[in-house]
């Protein structure tokens, strides 16, 4: 295979004005002519369950209040500014605005609902047909109806503002617009800053970054595109494709470009090096690459919305990267030629640091106690992880603060009772119209009444605090009709003219609990247990659902559920935690597969995904310590576990896979001790920058995250996600896997022929490594610090080499 990534270097050096050429135009022709990622965001977690969920199948039975989705619904609130009832004028221009805005275009109606009970406030439902794909109908509609405030002509004191799902989901995309912005300013400042640290070169930093961000800029508006075609972005995918691309891919250029650093130590010329550096790092990235895919396609067999949703868009920037990484990176390089690390120039036979060899004697010397340690400090903070609660299931519920949409829904809160504002739904679907036997929902509305779970009612027989007796319902109806066209001041001629206002206005109010058909009620509630979002909410979903089947039986339904936001969200409590159980055998699986495949070792996949999975414990230990037990939060993100764990699993392989790729290469010259300090001490600086740069760019997720629950949430998987970087790249990969290979020795290459030469004696004696001083003996002649025979003249440590040298004289 190394002949296929050779041929590919030569290439990429050989055309290298034309590969640039082609990814500059091709990433400035996507960002023009493709649409922008910030508009297919969806926040809302509960539109990403299955069809088959109880919640969605209750959902449907609500079909004829809201249409085939609750979110192309949209309200407007009127309210008065100072405490005052609605006057004539305001009700004058409130139906004004009723009236514009069924005009609208894609608006299917719009009315004025209720009156709140002060008489301060009322709202007009607006219902509208929108497309699903992305979220551009919704903000194009929004914007419109909120155009129309101004050409009512209301009087003043009368404010206007929109509330309800379509107006949060709206006021989102800016929000999801300005975070990623954000991260993306922020992730590049913080890379430039650690890779001027590494290179000391500005041309070697700009070589390594500017692919990543190319790609990044292509990659989005792909996405982008292929959100039209049916797949549902949220935002944390938004955000985990700028960190995954800007991360990992200048990881990847950092791993080549570190590469031809040493290959110029090594002798060989510009040209050379870069070549020679594609060769032999090409094939670990393209293993590391395919780690990473794997793990995110696996998300495709998930059944919640959120994780399916990672799988394609993720893939489609890791894919892009390794391209980018194999061709435009050896390109920039071959254009920078000798001046790449100006003004730090490699010399041949330049010494390498050497303190990543000091701590890979260490490792090597005494590999019991370093893997006992390293084992003891995973261990120890995994078992924080059993304290893990989950939360934050509520994702893009709340409206942005500071948005129209935020001050609707306070408007909703303040005039409007619980049920109003954001409730949930107990339905019914009756076998006859209900003014034929309205005895049955009477009975059925006494139970829901008289359940303690409730604190907030909106009854068919009691839609505005008053009350309607079953015989008036079916007077009312045979007298007036549906209520949904009646107007909301009372006629004064006809037989709606003989009611009490009071009977009238509640009559009217019926259609948002009683469809025009008769044949299905909804009771609209809230729980006594806290908001449709918090954890007692959804906690109390199963008694909810029970409430709505007794019902249901009380009035002889064909069907009966429970829909709204808290059986909702308990369905993606459920959801998450089943994928979470499936995905993550086959995700180790995959890799395992993928690293036998790499190293050809059936022994090594195995310590190599136990490391990262005790380093995934480890981490979910240290975020449950963060931020429930310092910073007392009540739990963490529910998706935090799943994407530490594939993120982790698939990030950490990266460098177990640059670490044991260079092991491995080693070992078919040395000794599998010398090989492993070898390893370390040429790919330690390496893979330390590698880790620090992902864990910085997961970290600035805690800086662009911005407020509210949302904000919460992001910080929480950004910090968890760093904190498994960090574990993973300076305990996993310097002390836990060394020990290991090193415990192994030739075992860990079995049952491949690297593992019969080993036993045939390629490594002899153990070597002689430092005392327990740290001295190294220097031999009387390090030969110019080379190595004959390998590969184009290897420079080694002085501790390599006096090992080297010690295991030829044992021979």
């Amino acid at each position: 295979m190394s002949s296929l990534f050779a041929g590919i270097g030569r290439w990429s050096v050989r055309w290298r004005w034309l590969v640039i050429a082609v990814w500059v135009l091709g990433t400035f022709a996507s960002v023009r002519l493709l649409p922008s990622l910030a508009q297919a965001v969806n926040n809302d977690s509960t539109q990403y369950l299955p069809a088959s969920a109880p919640s969605n199948v209750a959902q449907r039975l609500t079909a004829p209040f809201y249409g085939s989705s609750n979110n192309d619904d949209a309200l407007v609130v009127a309210a008065t500014t100072g405490h005052a009832v609605l006057n004539a004028a305001d009700r004058a221009a409130i139906s004004r605005l009723a009236v514009l805005a069924a005009r609208l275009p894609h608006a299917v109606s719009a009315r004025v609902g209720e009156l709140s009970g002060d008489r301060q406030a009322a709202d007009i439902e607006v219902r509208a047909s929108l497309s699903q794909a992305t979220n551009v109908p919704d903000v194009d509609f929004i914007r419109s109806l909120r155009a129309l405030f101004g050409r009512v002509g209301a009087p003043p004191g009368l404010e206007l503002h929109t509330a309800g799902n379509l107006a949060i989901a709206a006021d989102q995309v800016g929000q999801a617009s300005g975070i990623s912005t954000r991260t993306e300013y922020l992730s590049i400042v913080l890379i430039i800053v650690l890779l001027l640290a590494v290179f000391r070169s500005p041309l070697a930093t700009l070589a390594t970054l500017v692919p990543a961000v190319l790609v990044l800029l292509s990659s989005e508006s792909i996405v982008a595109e292929v959100a039209t075609f049916g797949i549902s972005i949220s935002s944390i995918t938004q955000l985990l494709l700028i960190v995954l691309v800007l991360g990992a891919g200048t990881d990847y250029g950092l791993f080549l470009v570190c590469r031809v650093r040493e290959e110029r130590r090594g002798g060989l010329g510009a040209r050379e090096a870069i070549e020679r550096a594609v060769e032999r790092v090409g094939e670990s990235i393209t293993f590391s690459a395919a780690t990473v895919m794997a793990a995110l396609l696996s998300l495709l067999l998930a059944t919640f919305g959120i994780y399916h949703g990672l799988a394609i868009p993720l893939a489609i920037g890791v894919g892009c990267m390794l391209l980018a990484g194999l061709t435009l990176v050896p390109a920039l390089l071959a254009v920078l030629g000798r001046g790449l690390f100006w003004p730090a120039q490699p010399h041949p036979g330049q010494r390498l640091a050497g303190g990543w060899g000091r701590v890979a004697g260490a490792v090597v010397r005494r590999p019991v106690l370093a893997l006992a340690a390293g084992g003891v400090l995973l261990s120890a903070l995994a078992m924080f992880s059993f304290g893990y609660r989950a939360a934050d299931f509520g994702g893009g519920i709340s409206a942005p603060p500071g948005s129209d949409s935020a001050a609707g829904q306070a408007l909703l809160v303040k005039h409007f009772s619980a049920a109003s504002s954001n409730p949930d739904s107990l339905v019914l679907r009756l076998r006859r119209p209900v003014w034929q036997e309205p005895a049955g929902l009477a009975a059925a509305e006494a139970l829901v009444a008289h359940d303690a779970l409730f604190s907030s009612l909106i009854a068919p027989l009691d839609p505005n605090g008053t009350q309607i007796g079953a015989g008036e319902l079916a007077m009312l109806h045979h007298r007036l009709g549906p209520a949904g066209p009646l107007p909301a001041a009372q006629p004064s001629r006809g037989p709606a003219a003989r009611l009490a206002p009071s009977l009238y206005q509640a009559y009217r109010a019926t259609a948002a609990v009683i469809s025009a058909d008769g044949r299905t009620v909804q009771f609209l509630v809230s729980v006594r247990a806290g908001g449709a979002d918090s954890g007692a909410a959804i906690a109390a979903v199963p008694a909810m659902r029970a409430a709505a089947a007794a019902a249901g039986r009380a009035a002889g339904a064909s069907a009966a559920g429970a829909a709204g936001d808290s059986p909702s969200l308990f369905d993606v409590q459920q959801a998450a935690d089943g994928d979470l159980r499936r995905l993550v055998p086959i995700a180790v699986l995959v890799i395992g597969l993928l690293l036998a495949l790499l190293l050809r070792s059936a022994v090594a996949p195995f310590y190599l995904v136990i490391s990262v999975a005790l380093s995934y414990f480890a981490s979910l230990g240290a975020a449950v310590i963060v931020f429930q037990l310092l910073g007392g939060s009540g739990g963490l993100s529910f998706i935090l576990p799943f994407l530490m764990f594939v993120f982790l699993l698939a990030l950490g392989e990266d460098y177990n896979i640059l670490v044991m790729s260079r092991v491995r290469e080693e070992a078919s010259s040395l000794s599998v001790r010398q090989a492993v300090v070898r390893a370390i001490e040429v790919t330690g600086t390496t893979v330390t920058s590698a880790g620090l740069v992902l864990a910085g760019t997961f970290l600035v997720l805690t800086l662009a995250g911005g407020s509210g629950s949302e904000g919460t949430q992001i910080r929480e998987i950004g910090i968890g996600l760093a904190i498994g970087v960090v574990l993973d790249t300076f305990v996993v990969r310097s002390v836990v896997v060394p020990a290991t290979v090193v415990l192994l020795g030739r075992w860990n290459w079995w049952p491949s022929r690297l593992h019969e030469q080993h036993s045939n004696g390629l490594g002899g004696a153990p070597p002689s490594l430092p005392g327990s001083s740290g001295r190294v003996v220097r031999p009387a002649a390090l030969r110019a610090n080379r190595v004959t025979g390998g590969r184009h003249g290897r420079e080694l440590s002085p501790r390599v080499e006096s090992t080297r040298q010690g295991e030829e004289q044992r021979r």
